[in-house]
């Protein structure tokens, strides 16, 4: 089969340590052709680490050579780059969060249909072999009745000191004040004027957890309403609860979520529990920026036999990420469908911009 001729834009952490080693990886499906950051001394370093031939600062000069596709990795917002890539005919994996406005999205889905082309959002944690083993469980759970999902987050510093990640202070001062000024405008797009807590608390919302508001959605549905909100230490934390209906997998249920700051903890937890009237699911991430730690899945229930039990099956070493992009060229070579349109990330930025539109009604 072909190989699919890749360009990379963003050359930082996530691209150093996942995306590229990946790619080289499964060298059989990518060549990547280009690098591109605005950081040039990034950019030059990722091209010779990975021994890919070119490397560029615009993502212009990226999208005019020859590539067929385009993983987009750098710094948010990402919706200029990914507009340039789908009118450029480009296929497109896009890394969360794939834009923050309902209005930015429809753009992006309005240029795929016109170019025709695969573009998938980089909801890596789909692709995990304990979520999909999770999932499977809940899909055969005899009354979902609750969901609790706990997201403690320490300084990814934290974590990343254990790779050999570099950065270059040479990212123009005109580059820093446009992206600025473009995450403004999307903000002010999707909720209006906010205070500084409100802000902090939809940039993590969209930017952290997306990972747990999509994999519930793709379990459960979409929820029916946001029954409460609470942003707390001083919008480094937030608390929700949803309610779903009689349209989703768990009429009545009701998901309490929270994402707490924790910087100086290195004891990183991202759990989902979703508990049925049979059992009850858990399942547990590592830091996404963990290599070889892999996710936990934990089943308990009662047995044919009456008694009690408690059940943690085997999970596969293929990691999300390699699954992630192994799909993304099974999708552009028309072996599947994918898993994660951008059309489901719309579900996404309309449930977090009515997440924290019920915060501030309450406030």
């Amino acid at each position: 089969m072909k190989r699919i001729k890749l360009g990379v834009v963003g050359c930082g952490a996530i691209a150093q340590v996942h995306h590229m080693p990946t790619l080289i990886d499964l060298h059989e499906q990518f060549a990547v052709t280009c690098v591109c950051d605005v950081s040039a001394g990034a950019a030059q370093y990722v091209a010779e680490k990975f021994a890919v031939p070119r490397w560029v600062t615009d993502y212009r000069d990226l999208l005019s050579s020859d590539i067929d596709a385009v993983l987009l990795c750098h710094s948010d917002p990402k919706t200029e780059a990914a507009l340039a890539a789908l009118n450029a005919g480009k296929h497109l994996l896009i890394e969360k969060p794939v834009c923050f406005s309902l209005q930015e999205l429809d753009a992006l889905l309005a240029a795929q249909r016109a170019a025709g082309v695969v573009a998938q959002a980089g909801y890596m944690k789909l692709y995990d072999p304990a979520y999909e083993l999770a999932k499977r469980q809940v899909e055969t759970m005899d009354g979902v009745r609750f969901v609790q999902i706990n997201h403690l987050h320490p300084n990814n510093a934290l974590h990343l000191a254990q790779f050999d990640i570099r950065s270059f202070n040479d990212i123009p001062e005109t580059a820093g004040e446009q992206r600025r000024q473009a995450l403004a405008a999307a903000r002010q797009e999707a909720i209006g004027e906010a205070p500084p807590h409100v802000e902090r608390a939809f940039h993590l919302l969209a930017g952290s957890m997306i990972h747990d508001i999509y994999g519930l959605r793709e379990m459960l549905g979409m929820p029916a309403r946001v029954v409460s909100v609470e942003i707390w230490l001083e919008g480094r934390a937030i608390t929700f609860v949803l309610e779903y209906g009689p349209d989703s997998s768990a009429p009545g249920a009701r998901a309490v979520a929270t994402w707490v700051d924790l910087p100086d903890l290195w004891d990183f937890r991202e759990t989902l529990e979703i508990y049925g009237d049979d059992r009850r699911v858990s399942l547990s991430y590592p830091t996404g920026f963990a290599r070889g730690i892999l996710s936990e899945v934990v089943v308990q229930g009662i047995d044919a036999e009456g008694m009690a039990c408690r059940i943690q099956p085997a999970v596969a070493w293929e990691t999300a990420f390699r699954r992630e992009l192994r799909h993304f060229a099974d999708s552009i070579h028309g072996n599947a469908e994918p898993r994660a349109p951008l059309s489901s990330a719309r579900d996404d930025i309309a449930l977090i911009i009515d997440i924290i539109k019920k915060a501030q009604d309450a406030e």
